[in-house]
């Protein structure tokens, strides 16, 4: 059998702009076995939606996350579809399955230190992926950072499995610097081969669109858990589908976060990178509210909630708004736009007052509540929608 059919050296992506790519099926099922496994690990929260369970559920998630766009980064960058690399994204996949598995529990649990374990295998199997890539000479530096930043991170996260807290959270802490720098300290070859401006994009959208999608099966569970259906529950449900269609809206149409994003100066680079970290919070707070959605929907009539759990769900969403402003604030049409400070200001003050109506709608019903947060994510949407008529820059 000859095994040079199953086995293939990674290649350069092109970077020519007339070369059209677009997402793999392989890409796609990728995104759903993380987006699953963000649906699991949200499960807990959904029973627990306190100050505790936000943190508990967000260090979990910044991990699926991380290790979901540190594939997405690679695959964007290199092109191979051999043997090899569909194991490694296979072992990747049931990695994942793992992660979600151990998340059950608290931090201090020996499960969550089972869940870091498995973490640092899915940025052992990153490392093998760009050692294979070192094969391509005009990468090697750049393959190469990332292989060590990554390794190191990898061995930080094995030893963190073997400590108790508080160690074990302060291993935590210095293993994820070590990840979230990796890739700005290998940011000046990123300019020289750039991730490819319409696939990563694309990549981020479809997982938006799919997490938006469990946020809608949120939405569903909730309805789900009432015995019988009442006007409450019947809004409380509508208001979170419809906050749904609006973010959607103003992910892809208003903030056109999905669109090309060209890497060809040191300023691009920057609003790259300030692009695709921000990414994490928006994905956060979706996460988080489809949860808080979920509890008001399955509330007994004459039940409320709690301050603690207004103030959750009000900040998650006012995080995710703000995130979503920036990440609109670094398209390229917004580049070109001119007086788009005024808007900016009025954006921020509508993430200013969601931040706060937590604390004015305690003891409220949650149809305020979410009817609240609906207008107040529409208005956002439609400040962005107004500012897409502001004239060009004379560059532009």
């Amino acid at each position: 059998m000859d095994l040079h059919h199953f086995v293939d050296s990674p290649r350069l992506w092109a970077t020519d702009a007339k070369v059209h790519r677009r997402v793999t099926w392989m890409e796609l099922f990728f995104d759903l076995i993380f987006v699953a496994a963000v649906a699991e690990v949200g499960a807990p929260l959904v029973a627990d939606f306190s100050t505790a369970g936000l943190l508990r559920y967000s260090f979990l998630f910044v991990l699926i996350w991380w290790a979901w766009s540190g594939h997405t980064l690679y695959s964007t960058r290199f092109d191979h579809d051999d043997l090899p690399q569909r194991l490694l994204i296979l072992l990747q996949c049931f990695i994942a399955a793992v992660m979600a598995a151990n998340a059950k529990e608290a931090l201090d649990s020996r499960s969550s230190a089972g869940f870091g374990a498995a973490y640092a295998g899915m940025r052992i199997v990153l490392v093998i992926q760009y050692l294979r890539a070192r094969r391509v000479p005009e990468t090697r530096e750049l393959t190469t950072r990332y292989a060590v930043g990554f390794g190191l991170a990898a061995t930080l996260w094995i030893v963190s499995a073997f400590l108790d807290a508080p160690a074990r959270y302060w291993v935590w802490g210095l293993a994820l610097t070590v990840d979230f720098l990796t890739p700005w300290v290998a940011s000046k070859h990123s300019l020289r081969f750039p991730p490819d401006g319409a696939h990563f994009p694309e990549r981020f959208g479809l997982f938006t669109i799919i997490l938006l999608g469990e946020f809608i099966a949120a939405v569903m569970r909730g309805i789900e858990s009432q015995e019988y259906w009442s006007f409450t529950a019947a809004s409380t449900a509508f208001s979170g589908m419809a906050f749904a269609f609006v973010l959607r809206w103003w992910y892809f149409d208003v903030a056109q976060s999905a669109s090309e994003r060209h890497i060809r100066s040191k300023r691009q680079a920057k609003l790259f990178q300030i692009w695709h970290y921000a990414h994490l919070p928006m994905f956060l707070g979706i996460g988080v509210a489809g949860a808080g959605f979920q509890r008001m929907i399955s509330l007994a009539g004459d039940e409320h909630l709690k301050r603690s759990e207004a103030w959750v769900l009000c900040i998650a969403v006012a995080v995710l708004m703000a995130a979503l402003t920036v990440i609109g604030g670094t398209s390229e049409a917004a580049q070109r736009r001119r007086k788009q400070k005024g808007y900016l200001v009025g954006q921020c003050a509508v993430v200013a007052l969601t931040a706060v109506f937590g604390a004015a709608v305690v003891a409220s019903s949650h149809v305020i509540v979410a009817g609240g947060l609906l207008v107040l994510c529409a208005g956002q949407t439609m400040i962005g929608k107004k500012a897409e008529h502001l004239p060009a820059t004379v560059n532009g």
